[in-house]
């Protein structure tokens, strides 16, 4: 064999196992196409999927309402109303201290009114880790004694300070731009790209017969062969 044969034939053999590991291993934006399809998907899955808003998932309220005791991970969907009453001092956490329903979706540009039923003692709405909702001291007299209306998608915590320790507790989602399930802890493995066995092991194969045939090239160029050019080249 004379070198530029041969050297032709380690061009092609490299060219052709790259060009093969590349067409056996997917794109990462095929395979994000189809995490995207199965984020929309999930909507459905979100409290009240069929009303208006949208939203990615499932709200994701980090943990916040394990402990309210009349919360079972339900989200009342209140979207496409113009206002919303949530009680306060309701039944729950062993009497009269919570908030029902704990848990609320509202379009963005809604009200919520919070109405003391007159039970349970003082109450306040604070929100938590924020400054947009704030009742004021306790209160005990029963009627609607604190609103707000919502400009900012997101979703507000918030407590009664004289009985948080209870469980009461509850929550605003507003809108469609908030934190769900699917999204708001940072992305989990199982959500990853994927590379199939196979890829790698024909991704392996193809890195030895390229190194393999660099090598027997430097041998041959180096050692031997034949240097003269063939007859009719």
């Amino acid at each position: 064999m004379s070198r530029r044969a041969f050297l032709l034939g380690a061009t092609a053999t490299t060219a052709t196992g790259t060009a093969a590991a590349q067409e056996g291993t997917p794109t990462a934006g095929g395979t994000a196409a189809g995490t995207e399809g199965g984020a929309t998907g999930t909507d459905a899955g979100s409290p009240g999927g069929d009303g208006g808003g949208g939203g990615g998932g499932p709200p994701d309220f980090g943990g916040f309402l394990d402990d309210a005791g009349n919360f079972d991970g339900t989200v009342v969907d209140a979207r496409g109303q113009d206002s919303v009453t949530v009680a306060v001092g309701a039944q729950g956490n062993g009497g009269a201290f919570a908030f029902d329903p704990p848990a609320v979706h509202v379009d963005n540009g809604a009200t919520v009114q919070w109405e003391w039923t007159g039970n349970g003692g003082g109450h306040n709405v604070v929100q938590e880790g924020g400054d947009t909702l704030d009742s004021g001291e306790p209160v005990a007299s029963a009627g609607i004694n604190y609103e707000n209306t919502f400009d900012t998608d997101g979703i507000y915590n918030y407590i009664c300070e004289p009985h948080v320790s209870l469980g009461m507790k509850g929550s605003v989602v507003v809108g469609t731009d908030y934190p769900t399930e699917s999204s708001g802890g940072g992305g989990g493995g199982d959500d990853q790209p994927q590379v199939p066995d196979s890829a790698k092991t024909l991704g392996i194969a193809t890195t030895v017969v390229m190194l393999a045939t660099l090598g027997l090239t430097y041998v041959f160029m180096r050692y031997g062969g034949d240097y003269e050019m063939p007859e009719g080249e």
